[in-house]
């Protein structure tokens, strides 16, 4: 399971994450004792009971006296046209989710956890068949109108008919109805699926009055289309000035309804968020250098080895740090869009994988600070590992006839090489690959023996700095005669192609929680293939996934969980629908030191910019002498 934070689109791509309104994934879901039924609980859990009773406070790694006030400077890439985050069209800006509340939110300190927010408590019966929340008297949208089940219903059934992502996440919600104003019901289309409680918890709530209302000019508004129109949200901050393209600003407001709630003590401490645009992350990372830009994420390890050598680091007025999480870090690779006949074959996407030398650019590019991963769920439990056996095996029999036969007695290995950049023997075997699927080369291009047609292929980015990375392994690719190319374009125009499956290559990022579920069907089932700007960016259906994606869904126990997990990663991996990348087990940031946060992070999240704090002492640091 995902968990959501006002969300719309759920893919990554490139470095980028989108879309504006989803603030971050979380780690979901795992498998509790049999439910008591329709129990009225303050919050729920997929891994038993919850961390925090139902009187608690606060949220333990919060800072509860932290100051609040301050401004918090943060870079965006691109541009934006719209603050509509709720269709498929037009690009919604950075942090546009901080408008809007969720029926429930989740601890950063507990896996698979949510608690009320609008809503002050669920209940659901033995056979999760429906949920039923009540909704808290004094939730308000920021008009001062009260938050009604019949916005909740309104904003289920309009999100679900108009954008692929809710369609997918919810596909198994049957109806929503509003019992009386501050009771709605949800009945999902199976039982024992134990996530769908909680996935419907992660529902934004939108004010019904307002999208159904008229704008200034009186004219009707209109959810399906884009606008930038301020929305009227119901959340702890309010746009309060934008320039499009260039930079939004928002602004706490301090009369909202659910500042003193136990979820939110602690948090929204700054008075003031902005993001400012720019082109590409070299300009940005300027920015911040100059301090333009409070705040820096860095996904660059050549920076981070080298480009902080200035004298902000040295007297303590940027802080650099290394912060470690606990998160599943999912899998992030070259994914081929399948829709395209000449990756059809499962050789040709291998041979893919055996000419990308990632030992040479480890060690040339990266500083050696990653790892190439290995799994679809890297650096977890639920990564499958060696052959399968025991309840994996099991699981996996009865499709032996419909998987490659090396799955059940080989162990999936990425191609290694030494570094050195001498790829020969791995270009070799790629060839091979590449003549067994029907291709030769002819006059030094690969051609393919049934058409004649040549082999090309169109990486497809819009992050300048990962050029880098993508130059060296085109050279690869062209020494087998593969004619490789690399366009680089700007934010909207990348995310109207890939929404419209108009691409060869991308970089593709599926993060990735302690125990998956429903999530999994937008990621790799059959209906998300088919539908314009789902999460499924490859195109993958595959029979044989379908079901394994059920056996996660409604395993019934942690271990059958894991086993089922394994499962469909073994068969991702087999079928080489990407080429692996790699990555990090922790978060590279650097700060300002106007700026602070706690002394410990919780373990899921770095919680940035919710839990940290304006810092005026740091502020007023002076440079050092020397």
């Amino acid at each position: 399971m995902m968990q959501m934070k006002n969300a719309g689109r759920v893919y990554h791509i490139g470095k980028r994450i989108g879309p504006a309104l989803l603030l971050g994934l979380a780690l979901s879901a795992s498998l509790v004792a049999t439910a008591q039924a329709d129990i009225l609980r303050h919050g729920s859990s997929l891994f038993g009971n919850l961390k925090y009773a139902d009187d608690f406070k606060k949220f333990d790694y919060v800072n509860p006296d932290a100051p609040r006030d301050g401004e918090a400077v943060m870079a965006a890439i691109g541009s934006f046209d719209s603050f509509n985050g709720f269709i498929v069209t037009g690009q919604p800006p950075a942090g546009l989710g901080l408008i809007y509340d969720t029926l429930m939110t989740g601890a950063l300190d507990e896996a698979g956890s949510e608690y009320g927010l609008i809503a002050e408590s669920l209940s659901y019966p033995d056979d999760y068949s429906s949920v039923t929340y009540k909704l808290r008297p004094e939730a308000r949208f920021a008009d001062g109108k009260a938050i009604t089940a019949d916005d909740v219903v309104w904003t289920f059934e309009t999100l679900k008919a108009n954008h692929p992502f809710y369609g997918a996440y919810y596909a198994n919600v049957m109806k929503a109805e509003a019992l009386d104003p501050h009771t709605v019901k949800f009945s999902f289309s199976e039982k024992n699926n134990r996530e769908l409680p909680q996935i419907v918890g992660q529902l934004p709530v939108l004010p019904k009055h307002y999208w159904t209302g008229k704008d200034a000019e009186g004219k009707p508004r209109d959810i399906t289309k884009t606008t930038l129109e301020v929305p009227l949200g119901n959340g702890a901050y309010k746009i309060t000035a934008f320039t499009p393209g260039r930079s939004i600003t928002y602004e706490r407001v301090e009369d909202y309804w659910a500042r003193d709630l136990p979820v939110n003590i602690g948090a929204n401490n700054f008075k003031t968020l902005r993001y400012e645009y720019f082109k590409d992350p070299t300009i940005a990372f300027e920015a911040f250098k100059a301090h333009q830009v409070d705040f820096w994420r860095e996904t660059s390890s050549k920076n981070w080895a080298t480009a902080y050598d200035i004298p902000a680091v040295k007297d303590g007025r940027i802080i650099k740090e290394e912060l470690s999480t606990k998160n599943n870090e999912g899998m992030q690779g070259f994914a081929f869009n399948l829709r395209r006949a000449k990756f059809s074959d499962p050789r040709v996407r291998e041979a893919f994988d055996w000419a990308f030398d990632f030992g040479w650019m480890n060690k040339n590019i990266f500083y050696g600070a990653y790892v190439r991963s290995d799994s679809y769920f890297a650096n977890s439990e639920l990564a499958a590992t060696g052959v399968p056996t025991g309840l994996e095996l099991a699981i996996l029999e009865p499709f032996k006839d419909q998987l490659p036969p090396a799955l059940f007695t080989q162990a999936y290995v990425t191609p290694k090489t030494d570094g050195s950049g001498n790829n020969r023997a791995n270009l070799r075997k790629a060839i091979t690959l590449l003549k067994e699927a029907g291709w030769s080369v002819k006059d030094g291009v690969l051609t393919s023996e049934k058409t004649g047609e040549p082999f090309t292929v169109e990486f497809m980015l819009d992050n300048p700095a990962f050029e880098r990375v993508v130059a060296p392994y085109i050279q690869s690719l062209k020494r087998l005669g593969i004619q490789a190319t690399l366009r680089t374009i700007d934010t909207a125009q990348y995310q109207n192609r890939l929404d419209k499956r108009d691409f060869d290559m991308v970089v593709a990022s599926f993060g990735q929680s302690m125990s998956p579920g429903n999530e999994q069907r937008g990621f790799w089932g059959c209906a998300a293939a088919k539908e314009d700007g789902s999460r499924n960016v490859m195109g993958i259906c595959d029979p044989v996934i379908e079901k394994l994606i059920d056996r996660v869904i409604f395993a019934k126990s942690r271990e059958e969980l894991v086993a089922a997990t394994h499962a469909l990663d073994r068969v991702l991996l087999w079928h080489h629908y990407l080429v692996p990348n790699w990555y990090s087990p922790y978060e590279r940031v650097a700060y300002w030191s106007g700026i602070a946060r706690p002394a410990k992070t919780p373990d899921y999240s770095i919680g940035f910019p919710s839990i940290w704090w304006h810092n005026p002492q740091g502020e007023t640091a002076k440079p050092s002498e020397q």
